[in-house]
């Protein structure tokens, strides 16, 4: 632990001089003792000749051997040596790298386990909306759980900011003409609608360029829903995407590329685009959202007679013009949906629905995923605003599986991990697999697919560096464990962890190997878990980092990890070494 460094490393034994105090030279070698890492040390003997330096030949074969660089080797150690070693005169003159150099590449970002090229703006948004997976809110209103929780507009600041791309807004008749946001029929608290418009308009586009999509459950009167239009056009005006981009009815959606900087009203409509609304076009429109499937969930988990009979409700016509590329429509089937629906037409569906769909027909609903949105939610009964699974939506190609973002946990934390490649712009493309509008692709059967290729992944857990304390009781030191755990299609469902090293957070080191074989690469997801072995009573969890398998960059590489809610906690850090190769 630190205190036996301490211990071991006592500021006399830098003290040579013996005043009874240290020049900077003493404090700068009482520090390197406090900081050097054995298992780096290691690793730099295996390369460096002198075991003082790695030349430039030198750490051009660690990186083409050990971090797996290929041909630009040559170019990234010079790159290197210019940006991480300190030694401005002798070293770095000399065209070399120290151990102090090494370490530093290490623990950059560039030595971290994230691709760098992956964290940038780097995917096609040139496609059709639905061949991306969109970071998306849950009643995004809320703060906390679904019953007496605050409604705020700090929550829908947060949202954005975190790279949120579709936001929820529950609407009802306000006393004064004006509507509110709440959750209907629950004590939780109102805000105005026009103040929600507002807070949108400001922070929209603050995190990312790409378009948001408000999603808008409706339960106000056909007055209050033209007031709702009203302030829609003049809070927002040419923010609001309110006609077709080039005047002709799409055969598919439009691309983020081309619906920057705009927002989509996700809301029910009076007809389709295809005709100027007739008189024979009613303004009623059925009833298919959250708040019906809610209470029929609360009541049954089985489809009743009742909840399939449509209630009817009248739409405005002023907040009906406002939606041009997300018509909510009820879902009748794949079958349906195949030979009838339109690609702007998206329906909801709850988590059990959802996964009942996947399950009984996971082929038919990525293709419908093809070409139309599909948005999932969390079930009625999760009045704590627990969350469920993405992974298991995502898997069938869902785009806006909304998640109640203020409840921390594994959930949030795949929703990360997704979403943090692509620059967290909130858009991330789907696998070819799951853009092609006749694909075979089932998550249940990942072998049959076309171009099926396995990996191993192979991951040495070497050390941790200065994990935090989780029990603030005085002279408490963490037992540390670390567990991976890999989310995908249900095959690549699986976890493996080391054995807990006693009384060490401050470099615990463990140099054991966790395998796995992923056969769907392209939609796993990678969480590494450190915890605080307790043998009477549950882990306390220490802290974790999420990335998607496509991002791990392979060989020596640190993980800086993240707080329960997803902060940086630096400098706690574990380095591992991972080595990915084909299923042979």
């Amino acid at each position: 632990s630190l205190y036996t460094k301490l211990f071991l490393f006592s500021p006399q034994m830098a003290d040579k001089s013996e005043s009874g105090s240290l020049e900077i030279e003493q404090f700068v070698f009482f520090y390197k003792m406090l900081t050097q890492r054995d298992e780096v040390w290691k690793v730099f003997q295996d390369y460096s000749e002198d075991g003082e330096k790695l030349m430039l030949e030198e750490l051009q074969s660690f990186l083409s051997v050990e971090q797996h660089e290929g041909e630009q080797s040559a170019q990234h150690a010079q790159e290197l040596i210019e940006r991480y070693e300190p030694s401005e005169t002798g070293n770095k003159k000399q065209g070399a790298m120290s151990l102090d150099g090494f370490q530093m590449y290490l623990c950059s970002q560039e030595g971290s386990i994230f691709k760098p090229e992956h964290q940038d703006l780097y995917q096609d948004m040139s496609q059709p909306l639905s061949h991306y997976f969109i970071s998306s809110s849950h009643n995004t209103y809320l703060l906390e759980d679904q019953l007496r929780g605050q409604s705020s507009l700090e929550a829908y600041i947060q949202a954005l900011k975190r790279g949120c791309r579709c936001v929820e807004v529950d609407c009802w008749d306000g006393y004064d003409g004006d509507p509110v946001v709440y959750h209907g029929h629950t004590l939780t608290s109102k805000i105005l609608f026009k103040d929600v418009i507002s807070t949108l308009k400001e922070y929209a586009f603050r995190a990312s360029e790409f378009p948001v999509i408000l999603s808008i459950e409706n339960h106000c009167s056909v007055e209050q829903q033209t007031v709702m239009a009203q302030y829609l056009r003049q809070i927002l005006g040419d923010m609001l995407q309110t006609t077709l981009l080039d005047g002709q009815v799409p055969q598919q959606l439009p691309s983020p590329q081309e619906l920057k900087g705009k927002i989509l009203l996700k809301a029910k409509k009076i007809g389709g685009l295809e005709e100027y609304v007739d008189e024979t076009c009613t303004d009623e429109v059925s009833d298919e959202e959250e708040m019906a499937n809610c209470d029929a969930e609360m009541a049954s988990t089985e489809d009743s007679p009742e909840k399939k009979s449509k209630a009817k409700s009248k739409m405005s016509r002023e907040l009906s013009d406002l939606v041009v590329y997300c018509k909510s429509v009820h879902f009748d089937g794949f079958e349906h949906a195949h030979s009838h629906a339109k690609c702007y037409e998206i329906s909801s569906f709850s988590e059990s629905k959802a996964k009942k769909l996947a399950k009984e027909a996971g082929t038919d609903f990525v293709q419908y995923n093809t070409r139309q949105l599909s948005r999932t939610y969390p079930s009625g009964l999760r009045t704590d605003s627990s969350n469920y699974n993405p992974q298991d939506m995502w898997s069938v190609g869902c785009q806006i599986v909304a998640l109640n973002f203020q409840t921390a946990g594994l959930e949030m934390d795949l929703n990360d991990g997704l979403f943090r490649q692509n620059g967290c712009c909130g858009y991330v493309i789907k696998p070819n697999f799951m853009r092609d509008g006749n694909t075979q692709f089932s998550p249940d059967k990942p072998e049959e697919r076309e171009g099926y290729k396995p990996l191993r992944l192979s991951i040495q857990v070497i050390s941790g560096q200065q994990l935090p304390k989780v029990n603030q009781k005085e002279g408490s030191i963490v037992d540390p464990l670390v567990r991976v755990e890999i989310y995908g299609v249900p095959q690549d469902q699986a976890k493996d962890e080391t054995s807990h090293i006693n009384n060490n957070g401050f470099n615990p080191v463990w140099n054991e190997t966790l395998d796995f074989t992923i056969h769907t690469p392209e939609l796993a997801l990678v969480c590494f878990v450190v915890e605080d072995h307790d043998k009477a009573s549950r882990n306390d969890f220490i802290g974790q980092y999420t990335l998607p398998f496509m991002c791990i960059q392979p060989g020596y590489r640190h993980i800086h990890l993240l707080s329960k809610d997803g902060t940086a906690i630096p400098p706690s850090s574990l380095f591992v070494n991972i080595s990915i190769s084909e299923l042979t």
